[in-house]
């Protein structure tokens, strides 16, 4: 698990391979990763807005934007976390994701990027 904190927002990760639905045959590699969204600030925040960077260690890389995290645009209090999975394919088994959120902070407004911690995915029998 990784885990990067930003203006008191804390962001945790943790991947898996997933055998099950992938194909090394045909280059498609599947992983789950799951977020830990932990506000250790003083204020009320609402995640709006989501930018990755998904770097395929044998292809180009992809940048994936759109608003909240799997459907939703969480609202998390102080001393609250929001807990979710999402999932990536790859097609060489090694790569890594990293990226910002879009937080608002719900008393004035204000926006906050909060650094999503670097992450590798990695197909277990590649590692040394």
């Amino acid at each position: 698990m990784v885990t990067q904190k930003t203006k008191g927002i804390k962001i945790s990760v943790e991947t898996e391979y997933q055998p099950k639905y992938s194909s090394p045959r045909q280059y498609h590699y599947v992983f789950t990763y799951k977020v830990i969204i932990e506000n250790e600030s003083d204020n009320t925040i609402q995640l709006k807005r989501r930018h990755w960077f998904i770097k395929d260690a044998a292809y180009l890389e992809r940048e994936v934007e759109g608003k909240g995290v799997v459907g939703q645009q969480p609202i998390i209090e102080p001393g609250q976390e929001h807990v979710y999975v999402s999932g990536c394919n790859l097609k060489s088994g090694i790569g890594k994701m990293f990226g910002t959120y879009q937080m608002e902070r719900i008393i004035d407004g204000k926006m906050i990027e909060v650094q999503i911690p670097e992450f590798t995915m990695i197909v277990p029998d590649r590692q040394n």
